[in-house]
């Protein structure tokens, strides 16, 4: 059960205060919590902490949360937290509002030491969902269960399927283009696309054919703007595979590649996460370079991880330290299926 008690159940006012204070200085910015004091109900409360809560992706993620608390009969909290001093504020929130947990996806995977500490003094139950919480070395947080993409294999998904249709098409691996849009700040971004190269290389391409364009942000625009030169430095190349993090970074190479005349017939693109972006793409009445997105499930990162966090809270049922979501090829012909069985349509 939740570790911070009620009124009435044995814990007066000014002991409940004195612990709301015990966060007080993490951080640079301090976690700022409300002086006042109020009767607390019974409800179970439980905070959805998001890094960029105006993507799509996340958007679903607690539009599935909410539907998980309507079903158990929980508060669902959602909270935008785009930076470290956000995500301190927004657990003195939850705190202060007598969440009894809270799942997270952080801005910055090493703020988890930070987050980690804040869970345990305030006795706030943490999950961490799509980034795994880390050190400032990398090392997972321990004690911190963990719901995620295996990043490496959506990309090993998403580079097999665009080998297997250059071979349809007929095309060489000697003379096609891998064109790799990447965002290699981001440890996911940097195994997804691993895992594309590493399959493509696997199946024959050689390592000269593929081309890294570094991109600054992880929109349509920055893959846009990264892919452009690299496309036309490499004029000679007429068939392309394009990858990337996700969808958006897609979408920017496909439009820089129709920007110089490159068509579906000379373009394989193959985005990651079955975005409103790839949607819109695949729905075109005629076909683009983008040519398919490895579908991610944003419900069973909203929904079971709330649902289990509910039950953690509620029954003491601890959920497992590391679970690993697979993807789903989604191309023109299944596109409008999958996302019915998903709930998004």
């Amino acid at each position: 059960m939740m570790d911070i008690k009620r009124t009435g159940e044995g814990e007066d006012c000014g002991m409940r205060l004195a612990r709301r204070h015990v966060l007080t200085g993490l951080g640079a910015g301090g976690i700022a919590m409300l002086p006042a004091c109020s009767a607390a109900d019974e409800a179970v409360r439980i905070g959805f902490v998001v890094k960029m809560p105006q993507e799509q992706w996340f958007q679903d993620e607690w539009r599935f949360a909410g539907i998980a608390a309507e079903e158990l009969g929980f508060d669902l909290l959602r909270i935008g937290a785009e930076d470290g001093d956000r995500v301190l504020s927004a657990l003195g929130t939850l705190y202060a509002r007598h969440a009894g947990g809270f799942v997270i996806c952080a801005p910055d995977p090493r703020l988890g030491p930070a987050i980690r500490i804040a869970a345990e003094q305030s006795g706030m139950k943490a999950m961490s969902v799509d980034d795994r919480l880390t050190g400032p070395t990398g090392q997972p947080i321990p004690g911190i269960p963990h719901v995620g993409i295996s990043a490496v294999e959506i990309g090993r998904m998403a580079g097999e399927a665009a080998l297997a249709e250059a071979r349809r098409r007929g095309w060489s691996p000697d003379t096609l283009g891998v064109l790799r849009i990447a965002y290699d700040s981001l440890e996911t971004g940097r195994e997804r696309t691993g895992g594309a190269v590493a399959a493509l290389t696997a199946g024959g391409v050689p390592s000269g054919r593929i081309f890294d364009a570094p991109q600054r942000t992880t929109d349509t625009e920055g893959a846009f703007t990264a892919a452009s030169p690299v496309l036309t430095q490499q004029g000679r190349v007429r068939n392309w595979i394009i990858l990337g993090l996700n969808d958006e970074t897609v979408v920017g190479g496909v439009r820089a590649a129709e920007g110089l005349g490159l068509g579906p017939n000379e373009v394989i693109g193959i985005g990651i996460g079955g975005s409103e972006s790839a949607i819109a793409d695949l729905a075109k009445p005629r076909p683009t370079g983008f040519f398919a997105s490895i579908l991610l499930s944003p419900r069973r990162h909203g929904f079971d991880t709330s649902v289990t966090m509910y039950r953690w809270i509620t029954e003491g049922v601890r959920p497992p330290d590391v679970t690993l979501t697979p993807g789903i090829l989604m191309d023109r012909s299944n596109y409008r299926r999958l996302l019915i069985q998903e709930g998004q349509a």
